[in-house]
Order: structure tokens, then C-alpha cells, then sequence
């Protein structure tokens, strides 16, 4: 495994993290494999585990707990994210921090995830959404420093949480973030343009998000792979129809 700085936070973390949605959100999941395959992962020499309180309404953050008590002897990176207050993915334009990050809300959401996961502090602590004009309101960030301040978790980070990097960019320039987790994969390099350079230019943390585009890349999927009913993964066969024709 090889290991690179996050940023300013000089974490050295393995280059490959690990995903936690899947064990979660995703039908077919068994705890009992999932544990097996994340120790796995910690055994190989992968540190960095990202999870979510929407991961199964916090089952996730249950999972990731459980592997950190099992390798106490071992630093594991652990990251989540808060959900919207709306719970509404991805964000839209007319979303106000209000409506989607107020103060209490995320007071509530990273007591939530700690109780969940069932440890002091998280290292990560990241907005599962984001519009950049939040910035105007500072009552968001100023309640995620004071939080940190606390020892809640340690840097704090945003998600993008759809195609478009440039919706971070203020958010890296301000010098209030971390990291940002944006998609980046051979179908989507866009985070090349303007967000890459911003977060070299500030030394804020890259996380690389659906980089085998949550499986369509990893050759194991066909136009004819199915799951049950009302699994979102089958909204990736019809991506798969048509490339297909490309």
C-alpha cells in the first residue's frame, strides 16, 4: 500500500479508502462479510474508511466503529458526513443552509454519529451536500469550529455531492475546509479545471469519490446484471444499454 498526506491535515493515509455506502444502502449486504472484507482492507494496509449517517440511517458508522475496536493497535483515518437537514440528495441551487445545515442540526448529527459509531471523536467530519453560497452564512461553519474545537472530530470537510466541482471552489479558497470529496473517474475528470488547482493552491485534501463509478468500471457488470426491485443500482443498467451503442 502506498500513503500520501491529506492535505494540510498531514494525515498519511493509504491511497485507496474505503467506501462504506455499500455495506449499508445496498441490498444483499451482510454484516458478517462486511466486517471480513474491512479487516481485510486494515490487514493489506488500508487506513482510510469514509462513511455516512445516510449509509443506512448510521448502520455504517456502527460497522466502522466495530473495526476500529478490533485493531486498536492500528491508526485508522475514520470519516462520516451529516446529512441535510431536508434530506434532500443532491442539493439545488434555491437550498438554503438553513434549510439543509442549520446550527442545531448539525450539532445533533455529529452527537448522532458519535453514539452510533460509539467513539470520542471522528477525524473527518464532512457536509454530505453543498452549495458554495452557504458561505454567506457563517453560522454553519462557525458551529463546525466550534465543534471541532471541542474534540468532536478533528478537520472538517465537504462532500460534492453530484457533477459539479466548481461548487467548491469558494469553499477551498476560504481556507475553512479540510478536504472535498467530489466524483473523479475516467468518465468525469471535471474537478481538473478549477477545483484540483484550488485545493494545490490552499494544500486542501482530495478525496476521490466512485472512482470505478460505483462499479460500471470494474468489469464485472454487464447489461444484463440485475438486483431486486427498487435497488438504485439498476439505474446503472440503462447507463450500461447505452454505452453499449456508443
Amino acid at each position: 500500500m502506498k500513503y500520501r498526506k491529506l492535505g494540510r491535515t498531514n494525515w498519511e493515509i493509504s491511497e485507496i479508502g474505503y467506501g462504506m455506502w455499500g455495506m449499508a444502502g445496498w441490498t444483499g449486504s451482510d454484516d458478517k462479510e462486511s466486517m471480513e472484507a474491512m479487516q481485510l482492507a486494515v490487514d493489506l494496509g488500508c487506513n482510510f474508511f469514509d462513511t455516512a449517517w445516510g449509509y443506512g440511517k448510521g448502520k455504517s458508522e456502527g460497522l466502522l466503529g466495530e473495526l476500529v475496536r478490533s485493531n486498536k493497535g492500528k491508526k485508522l483515518y475514520t470519516a462520516t458526513k451529516m446529512p441535510p437537514k431536508n434530506f434532500k440528495w443532491p442539493s439545488k441551487r434555491e437550498h438554503t443552509l438553513h434549510e439543509c445545515f442549520p446550527p442545531d442540526h448539525i450539532e445533533k448529527y455529529v452527537h448522532w454519529s458519535l453514539k452510533n459509531a460509539g467513539l470520542d471523536s471522528f477525524d473527518l467530519m464532512q457536509f454530505h451536500t453543498w452549495e458554495d453560497s452557504w458561505l454567506k452564512d457563517e453560522r454553519g461553519m462557525n458551529k463546525m469550529l466550534d465543534l471541532k474545537k471541542q474534540g468532536l472530530f478533528h478537520a472538517i470537510g465537504i462532500s460534492i455531492n453530484r457533477w459539479e466541482p466548481w461548487n467548491g471552489v469558494k469553499a477551498v479558497k476560504s481556507g475553512l475546509i479540510d478536504s472535498v470529496q467530489v466524483i473523479y473517474n475516467i468518465f468525469d475528470q471535471n474537478p481538473q479545471d478549477e477545483l484540483f488547482p484550488a485545493c494545490r493552491e490552499m494544500n486542501v485534501g482530495i478525496i476521490a469519490r466512485v472512482p470505478f463509478d460505483e462499479g460500471t468500471l470494474t468489469g464485472t457488470l454487464t447489461k444484463d446484471t440485475r438486483w431486486p426491485e427498487g435497488d438504485w443500482r439498476n439505474t446503472h443498467i440503462l447507463f450500461l444499454k447505452i454505452l453499449s451503442r456508443v
